[in-house]
């Protein structure tokens, strides 16, 4: 963005117009009010452009040294991400089960894409991705750099971590060791599955839980599930849809969120899930006065130095060029 520092010598340009307008006029008159001789004089070329040219530069020199003394400035802003803001783990159930159509199109795609909006809509807030079936793993560790998170969002698939089941205890313990060193003031997990636990090496959630909270780590559970039976993509072609169970383990979700003073929701549809994403969003925001960096660049050198050089043409032209025109 172009700024001038100090506008008011804009100003000067109205009394610079107004004197070369007078004094042209004034040339105009003074030439009208010539004694006319039998034989009107006929101007030649070189007298025209010696009444016009010198004194045009000299107003065009002029008006470049008012845009100088304006100083015209180049003016680059920058925001400063606070040094302590909120760190975020999102962790992701990719079990097979997650295929489930009773979201649209499914209970992975959907929460994939709310995931993925929650993400875009933070702002200075670090975030990591950990996902788990049968086992747990890191997919992205915190970063301030949103596209690599929404790149791990997006390449997560069902099954991804090829370990059958639901390991919750172990998907809660391996964001913890990505939070637990974190210096940020929060630390927030984010959990969402549409089972119970069923295998791995933590069997015991509330400890689990308990091993969050140590850390002053916050876990937000989020179930997702519709009430009842749900369509289940089978990859037969004979029998392409199967029915599966309901199996969500609410009881636990809500001990988990409970003991490290988070909240569980339960998700239907996707249009609750984007509801319970954007419930956590306005929950957990920072609040800090941002800091704004500029840097100036002037320009007043691209109108300072042709000015001299108009001003220095203008005299030499009138020394030279039309030095014998009276």
């Amino acid at each position: 963005m172009i700024t001038f520092r100090n506008p008011f010598f804009l100003f000067l340009l109205i009394p610079v117009v107004l004197a070369a307008l007078a004094v042209f006029l004034t040339k105009k008159r003074t030439s009208s009010a010539r004694i006319p001789n039998l034989v009107p004089a006929v101007k030649t070329l070189r007298v025209k452009l010696f009444e016009t040219v010198p004194p045009l530069l000299k107003v065009l020199a002029l008006v470049l040294v008012c845009f100088a003394l304006a100083r015209p400035q180049k003016v680059d802003k920058q925001e400063v991400p606070p040094t302590e803001g909120i760190d975020i783990m999102l962790v992701l159930d990719t079990s097979p089960s997650m295929a489930a159509m009773d979201f649209e199109p499914d209970r992975m795609e959907a929460a994939k894409a709310a995931a993925a909006d929650f993400v875009r809509k933070r702002k200075n807030d670090r975030i990591g991705l950990t996902v788990f079936g049968g086992a747990a793993l890191l997919s992205c560790p915190l970063t301030l750099d949103y596209n690599s998170v929404l790149e791990g969002i997006t390449s997560a698939s069902l099954n991804m971590t090829l370990e059958s089941g639901t390991a919750i205890g172990d998907a809660i313990v391996t964001a913890v060791n990505h939070l637990k060193d974190s210096k940020a003031k929060s630390k927030v997990m984010v959990l969402l599955t549409d089972g119970r636990s069923n295998v791995g090496i933590v069997n015991d959630m509330s400890l689990a839980a308990k091993t969050a909270k140590t850390f002053g780590i916050k876990i937000y559970t989020i179930g997702t599930a519709g009430k009842g039976r749900a369509k289940f993509p089978t990859g037969n072609p004979l029998m392409p849809v199967a029915f599966i169970d309901e199996d969500l383990d609410e009881p636990t979700l809500k001990t988990i969120a409970s003991i490290t003073g988070g909240e569980f929701y339960r998700a239907k549809n996707l249009g609750e899930l984007n509801g319970i994403y954007a419930k956590i969003d306005s929950l957990e925001k920072t609040k800090f006065d941002v800091k704004t960096l500029s840097s100036y660049t002037d320009y007043y050198n691209y109108f300072l130095l042709p000015a001299l050089l108009i001003f220095l043409l203008a005299a030499l032209s009138e020394r030279t060029i039309f030095r014998s025109i009276p």
